[in-house]
């Protein structure tokens, strides 16, 4: 299993932004694709962007295109959610999580390994 910390939530307004990491260590890094993932109360957890090993292909769920930049350092063991123009229903737990098939991750909602997440919440 990946150790995954994830960190950098908090509270903001509307419209405002935020910068998520996901560190990944204890791992060849650069062998998975990495995603995140979100989980709002009550609600089942979502697929939000992955992002390939080599960082050149990227996937978003549609409502955060244009809102939410993914990346990641290979060298670093990070990945990053950039997160722009923020809408209260983007108020989640958010969690990373790594695949060896980029195709695959934004599927794994269902996944057993997870880390403790990072809570985001956008005030109206």
């Amino acid at each position: 299993q990946v150790q995954l910390v994830e960190s950098g939530g908090g509270l903001v307004q509307a419209g405002g932004s935020l910068r998520l990491s996901c560190a990944a260590p204890g791992r060849t890094f650069s062998t998975d694709a990495m995603a995140w993932f979100r989980q709002a109360p009550g609600k089942e957890r979502e697929f939000v962007a992955a992002i390939s090993r080599s960082g050149i292909s990227t996937l978003y769920t549609d409502p955060v295109k244009g809102r939410f930049t993914i990346s990641r350092d290979n060298a670093e063991k990070m990945v990053f959610l950039q997160m722009n123009s923020l809408k209260p229903e983007d108020t989640a737990t958010y969690y990373c999580n790594a695949h060896p098939s980029y195709s695959a991750i934004s599927t794994m909602t269902t996944a057993a390994f997870w880390g403790q997440g990072t809570q985001v919440t956008v005030s109206s």
